[in-house]
């Protein structure tokens, strides 16, 4: 026991430890029960413990499972390098062309899009790319187009929701590499012969390449596991695993089933976490 009027030292656990129990009690405990119901079985309206490995099996055996798979690793790709590749441009105007004194309002504009619901922005790129939406009104009126373009409710109107939300999220840890990056790199490209291209090829990419990795990383990790852009703008003509997942707990209240197809959505998520541990080994640092 503590002396009178001495400070009792909890030690560096002390700091940890309510964060440990949040973790333990809203990942792990969860996870814990997942990986266990995906052992059982539903047979009929009853959860089954057969412990057996059969709702993994279901994954390879049943065609839509692995399509499911298939199409949100497809989708995921795309918005992840199209993000990429209209992110680094918007980022480095930010950094290297508007003055710094305006840089912060620049920061705040870009990441407008954050403040408003994730729901509503899905709903209001249906309004725009709709049949009579915005975008299709302006091309039959210019007459670039003589019927409506099939946009809403399909892949195209997925991936254009999601890259709406994620160059934001890459814009700032694009940027945050390039406002780090000291001009003397530049200057010693130059006198060495060097011309713009070269300099960005050869130095500035290398160099930014860890912020490159840590966004798309978790541009990655968001767009495989969200429900509701697919849900709202896909229109449910191309379904992705969260789709999937939801079908077999709203439907079916197959929990088992969902269980074993989350895990596996999981362990993609790990094996990408694994390809991207380099880079973001290299931003801790």
């Amino acid at each position: 026991m503590a002396a009178r009027g001495q400070r009792f030292d909890l030690g560096p656990w002390g700091f940890v430890a309510p964060a440990l129990l949040w973790t333990a009690a809203f990942f792990v405990a969860p996870f814990v029960v997942m990986a266990v119901v995906s052992l059982w079985e539903r047979i009929g309206t009853d959860l089954v413990a057969s412990w057996s490995f059969a709702n993994y099996l279901k994954f390879f055996e049943r065609g839509h499972f692995l399509e499911a798979m298939l199409n949100s690793l497809e989708v995921t790709v795309i918005v992840t390098v199209t993000s990429i590749l209209l992110a680094y441009p918007f980022a480095w105007i930010i950094a290297e062309k508007v003055p710094p004194r305006l840089q912060r309002m620049a920061l705040v504009l870009a990441i407008l899009p954050f403040w408003t619901s994730y729901v509503v922005r899905s709903y209001s790129w249906l309004l725009v790319l709709a049949n009579n939406g915005i975008i299709n009104e302006t091309l039959l009126s210019i007459g670039l187009i003589a019927e409506p373009l099939d946009l809403a409710n399909s892949r195209t109107a997925t991936v254009i929701g999601f890259v709406h939300f994620f160059v934001m999220l890459l814009t700032l840890t694009i940027y945050a590499n390039l406002v780090q990056l000291s001009p003397n790199y530049r200057k010693a490209a130059a006198d060495l012969g060097a011309g713009p291209l070269s300099t960005f090829w050869f130095v500035v990419l290398p160099l930014t390449l860890p912020g490159i990795m840590v966004g798309a990383f978790l541009t990655f990790v968001l767009c495989i596991g969200d429900y509701i852009t697919p849900q709202v703008l896909g229109g449910n003509n191309e379904l992705l695993m969260p789709q999937v997942i939801m079908l077999q707990i709203g439907r079916r209240a197959d929990f088992p089933t969902a269980s074993a197809l989350a895990i596996l959505l999981m362990i993609v998520v790990t094996i990408a976490y694994l390809g991207f541990a380099r880079w973001i080994r290299l931003e801790r640092a």
